[in-house]
């Protein structure tokens, strides 16, 4: 799951906050930052307009708050004649804004000072990103990760402050590295009469678009705790239309046990 963040733009620090909290607890290993060519042709547009458009990108990997993986596009494949406004922060993070075909992404690129020379990104929530001819949403997908789905007849149960919202025998669970398992419930395994629709939505470029909804029960608000994917991309299509809670923010049951709530950028 893919919030509202900006690759790239984020303090280093947080990240690295992010990585040492995994390290030191049970995501040990983690591979992160990295830059790996890639084979991929990669274009960047704002609009009809085409900003950057190469061969030659390189795929930076690291995550934490703020912090997604994204492509580094060589300057010499970039239409510099569309950035405008540069502005240098105090970490050295370079941004311009892009204006092409009468539209303005406001900082809409951006170089870092840790990055090698000569290479530029760009926002992914002002402008679109292709992967060959297929738009790419949220950020780069990463090749060292995996999203499984698999159905399963595990006993879930979904409570908030003491009350059950959902209770299931017939879950589809979702594996995805370097997160918790999420527990999809079929719709009529879930309390809807709880369920109040929200504005929220996020983005994943492994799923799609999700919608949200919050839960108030026992006098007790849960904001934006429980989505679902209407119309998931087509790699994933067995998760339609069903239920999932955040584990970081409700008890949940699985076969009986309560499962301890995780740490992650959710919590």
């Amino acid at each position: 799951m893919t919030g509202a963040t900006t690759p790239g733009l984020a303090s280093a620090a947080g990240g690295s906050t992010y990585r040492a909290t995994l390290a030191s607890g049970s995501r040990a290993g983690v591979y992160w930052p990295t830059l790996e060519p890639t084979d991929r042709w990669i274009r960047v547009r704002l609009g009809d307009a085409l900003i950057a458009d190469t061969r030659r990108a390189q795929l930076l990997i690291d995550y934490g708050p703020g912090v997604l993986p994204t492509y580094l596009v060589p300057v010499d494949d970039v239409r510099t004649a569309c950035l405008a406004d540069r502005e240098v922060a105090t970490d050295g993070t370079v941004t311009w804004s892009v204006r092409a075909g009468g539209r303005t992404a406001r900082r809409g690129a951006y170089a870092s000072s840790s990055w090698q020379p000569g290479h530029i990104s760009f926002r992914w929530d002002t402008l679109e990103w292709y992967e060959e001819d297929e738009r790419v949403v949220a950020h780069a997908r990463d090749p060292h990760k995996r999203v499984d789905v698999v159905r399963s007849s595990r006993h879930v149960r979904v409570e908030i402050a003491g009350v059950g919202v959902a209770d299931s025998h017939r879950p589809t669970l979702l594996f995805e590295t370097m997160l918790p398992v999420r527990f999809y419930l079929p719709r009529d395994d879930v309390r809807t009469d709880l369920l109040i629709p929200s504005d929220h939505t996020s983005t994943c470029p492994y799923k799609g678009v999700a919608s949200y909804w919050s839960v108030h029960a026992n006098g007790t608000a849960a904001p934006d705790v429980v989505w679902n994917y209407r119309e998931p991309i087509p790699e994933n299509p067995r998760i339609r239309d069903l239920f999932c809670f955040f584990n970081e923010r409700v008890d949940l049951k699985v076969d009986g046990r309560r499962l301890e709530r995780p740490w992650t950028p959710w919590s």
